[in-house]
């Protein structure tokens, strides 16, 4: 059951989150509005249109303020407990400042896991309808004239590149296709081709100059088959929604598998996947962020000043991260907590250190036996 102490901490919580994400979500579709509407009125486009485009995109804005709410709603929270001296004074009555780490943890662990469940669903929803409208009706752009560039995978002996693929017309062009016995260890032959036209079945080649590499021997086909099961779809379902990180966890983790039997590189979607987690869940370590600051100082004003820095640092932290799994520098699920893991570990040793007097007692003992005695 909920204490008395605890329905007071989450009413008060809910309503400053309220307040604060009212704000945030206002001035970001007031950014976008002044950033995009001279683009849907040159388009032509109906007061109805572009009025949906902005409703769809609020779940999208929310998924992606609510951390920065959550430390920002918090940090003034404390504040205020801090100032009134309600904090003192039930600290004075037996309540610890370890229960208040506890208590907002597993708050924010409850919240991480909403935040997770609603960008995953109603925001991926609101980004894709707003990425709809805005390629179809504004940019004009169609997603059947989707066209994929320097294209490669594998699929069982068969090494396949393609300088344009068009997976809604199931055709690609400028085709080179590398096959291998089936231990993998020699090259059989190196097939080149101006256009395949791609099926469930396979892939069919015009214009096909073959080489044979055992033998060296050339020969020139109007047209052959080959058994290369891949159709594309699971390429298509990454390129047509855009950007990789608009799909869901679910679609993500489907197109990963597909693009891995294939021999597709995925360290990028990989990235991408644990960066979801990763960005729900930043909302324990904005949590412990704000319990940090009120440790230092109960000016309300200077901690929230402190918070937005925090946040700018938090966030550019996780894009370095995210980069650096992109691109093969780090593990993706390494790279995609970097930031979590840093800002974890440095709030939970200030918090270790006030809340805990055994590990201040530690601290010191092992700081004073680094430091030489004098003789």
């Amino acid at each position: 059951m909920i204490g008395v102490l605890s329905r007071y901490l989450i009413r008060q919580n809910l309503y400053l989150m309220a307040i604060c994400l009212a704000v945030g979500t206002s001035l970001y579709l007031l950014s976008d509005i002044f950033d995009r509407l001279d683009d849907f009125i040159r388009a032509g486009l109906g007061a109805q249109t572009i009025l949906f485009y902005f409703i769809v995109k609020i779940p999208l804005i929310v998924s992606q303020l609510m951390p920065a709410v959550f430390l920002l709603a918090m940090v003034v929270q404390l504040g205020v407990l801090a100032r009134s001296r309600e904090m003192l004074a039930l600290r004075a009555g037996g309540v610890s400042f370890a229960w208040f780490i506890r208590f907002f943890v597993i708050y924010a662990l409850i919240w991480s896991c909403g935040q997770l469940v609603f960008s995953q669903f109603l925001g991926v929803f609101g980004e894709q309808e707003a990425n709809r409208i805005w390629k179809e009706d504004v940019r004009k752009k169609q997603l059947d004239e989707l066209t994929i560039h320097n294209l490669w995978f594998r699929d069982g002996p068969f090494i396949v590149q393609a300088k344009e693929a068009q997976p809604s017309k199931s055709r690609a062009s400028d085709i080179t296709i590398y096959e291998f016995t089936t231990d993998n260890q020699e090259l059989i032959r190196i097939l080149n081709a101006k256009k395949a036209l791609i099926d469930d079945h396979g892939w069919g080649l015009l214009d096909v100059h073959e080489l044979d590499t055992r033998t060296f021997i050339t020969v020139d086909r109007p047209s052959q088959f080959l058994s290369v099961r891949q159709n594309l779809k699971a390429y298509a379902a990454v390129e047509l929604k855009g950007d990789t990180a608009q799909l869901p966890l679910i679609e993500l983790s489907r197109a990963i598998a597909r693009l891995q039997e294939s021999g597709s590189n995925v360290e990028m979607l990989l990235t991408i996947w644990h960066g979801k987690l990763s960005y729900a869940f930043s909302m324990v370590v904005m949590a412990l962020l704000a319990l940090v600051l009120v440790t230092f100082s109960e000016n309300v004003y200077a901690n929230i000043g402190l918070a937005l820095i925090l946040i700018f640092i938090q966030y550019g932290m996780h894009v370095v991260g995210a980069t650096a799994g992109e691109k093969g520098v780090l593990p993706p699920i390494l790279a995609a907590w970097l930031g979590n893991g840093i800002m974890a570990a440095l709030a939970s040793l200030r918090l270790a250190w006030v809340a805990m007097p055994g590990f201040k007692a530690m601290i010191r003992t092992a700081v004073e036996g680094l430091i030489p005695r004098r003789a």
